[in-house]
């Protein structure tokens, strides 16, 4: 019995010595994968964006990587970034599938669709009808500004005393969401408000966390019940939740009138035909993309930025001095007085910077390309690591450190540098970016007006390492709150 033990584990020692991954000619170089399990330990699973710098920086900015028996090439740097997403960004604008992420989707929706007819249409009707509805303009700053009032009324209870932050930023962006799409509002204290938020925030931490990571590469563990199941189990809930929405918002619909973006919706999957992209069950994923590209984004990076303010006062003060002069005698903020307030829109990109808040972008090749002399086949999965170009030495002042001053130039005006890329780029770039940034200035703007906020005198020293998942959220805090009195006087 012990003989038979013995020569089992040296057939497994000798399998895993000498059975080589083959790589494809000329593909980016990377560490050697073993069977199986490829380079899985090669990185750290709970956060591997330090292994990914440690990677680059031993085999360039273009290298390959194992995720069990399926290659990857990760993207380091602005340039290696540039120029796959945006130079070649018809070859790179596939999404690879067969992952946690793309399976719960069940090929539906926008985010997590392949390159393709129905992504194409789909991605072209969502811009449309978002531009339509206000996108930059005055009506969606209305409904930014009264979902902010209701973020002011919250506070306001805890003028004098401390808030725990973490739900109060996913509340309001949840809810701009939803007068997006249904045109209605939840309160904040709405228990489906609540299953919904936490279905989605559970599943960001889940998809790029350990149990992500094991699902992803080692598929013979789909099957069993390990945690990664909640994942399909949330999407089941939030799709039930919104097919519930959608059948209700029928009932006050009047075809050819659109009031938001179900209506348009609605109205277009009239004019097609049964073999159509456009139908119930994508309609119903295509909101829920939608909520998701429009939520955790904002809200952590929220939170990110008042992590920082309530522990650097001095940049707090500068910004409210800026917002006070520009917004004098107004009763609230438009965002085009942003274009006024430099150190402001600043200090807000550079809450976008340190935060990055979407830490990597998952692509796959859509045909067989070439990138900086290397060979890519059709279907490889490709990540484009942005914390790195985010903090890439050379494209940035102050790389490594909370510093408005990186997007301010000798004279003060606000300028946005090439490697500021918090949205991706090229064709796959996000579909909230316009919706994103009117949010963060006006809420930003409105609520440091109102309030002042601070750091606990009895909370230690601020944690600034944020928790990975498909977004990086900061860790749970608390902040003082008090009432300006500028802004009683106004």
């Amino acid at each position: 019995m012990l003989g038979s033990l013995v020569l089992i584990w040296i057939f497994i020692l000798l399998f895993f010595l000498f059975v080589r991954v083959q790589r494809p000619k000329n593909f980016p170089p990377g560490p050697r994968p073993v069977p199986i399990f490829g380079n899985l330990f090669e990185l750290n699973i709970t956060n591997p964006l330090k292994d990914f710098k440690r990677l680059a920086e031993r085999y360039g900015n273009v290298y390959s990587f194992y995720f069990g028996a399926r290659p990857a090439v990760v993207l380091t740097g602005l340039k290696a970034v540039k120029e796959a997403l945006v130079t070649n960004g018809a070859d790179f604008s596939g999404r690879p599938q067969n992952l946690l992420v793309s399976d719960a989707a069940k090929g539906k929706g926008v985010i997590l669709v392949d390159y393709g007819t129905t992504w194409k249409e789909h991605r072209r009707f969502a811009l449309m009808t978002l531009r339509n509805f206000g996108m930059g303009k005055q009506s969606m700053e209305d409904r930014i500004l009264g979902e902010t009032e209701h973020l002011v009324a919250r506070l306001e209870k805890s003028a004098g005393g401390f808030v725990n932050p973490q739900t109060l930023f996913h509340d309001a962006a949840s809810n701009i969401i939803y007068l997006v799409l249904f045109g209605t509002r939840y309160d904040y204290e709405d228990d489906n408000h609540k299953i919904y938020v936490r279905c989605f925030t559970e599943n960001t931490k889940i998809t790029n966390g350990p149990w992500g990571m094991i699902y992803d590469t080692l598929p013979m563990l789909r099957s069993l019940p390990l945690p990664f199941r909640k994942v399909f189990k949330n999407f089941q809930t939030v799709e039930k939740m919104v097919l519930n929405m959608i059948i209700k918002h029928k009932t006050t619909r009047v075809p050819g009138e659109p009031r938001n973006f179900v209506d348009c919706y609605l109205d277009e999957l009239d004019k097609r035909d049964d073999g159509s992209s456009f139908n119930d069950g994508q309609l119903v994923r295509y909101i829920i993309d939608l909520h998701v590209a429009g939520l955790d984004t904002t809200a952590n990076t929220l939170l990110t930025a008042f992590l920082y303010l309530i522990t650097r006062p001095d940049i707090q003060e500068r910004c409210q001095q800026e917002i006070d002069e520009v917004l004098e005698g107004k009763a609230q903020a438009c965002f085009e007085d942003r274009l006024n307030m430099p150190y402001t829109q600043a200090v807000i990109h550079e809450c976008q910077r340190i935060a990055i808040t979407v830490p990597t972008a998952f692509h796959s090749t859509s045909r067989d390309t070439e990138l900086m002399g290397y060979s890519i086949p059709k279907g490889t999965f490709v990540i484009a690591n942005l914390s790195s170009v985010l903090s890439e030495e050379g494209q940035w002042k102050f790389p490594h450190e909370f510093n408005p001053a990186n997007f301010l130039n000798e004279q003060g005006q606000f300028e946005k540098p090439e490697a500021f890329l918090p949205f991706s780029a090229g064709p796959r770039m996000c579909l909230g970016e316009g919706l994103a940034r009117m949010e963060l200035f006006l809420i930003l703007v409105t609520l440091l007006r109102r309030f002042q906020f601070f750091w606990p005198e009895d909370a230690g020293e601020p944690d600034f390492t944020p928790l990975y998942g498909v977004t990086l959220t900061p860790k749970p805090y608390r902040m003082g709150v008090r009432l300006r009195q500028p802004a009683r006087e106004m």
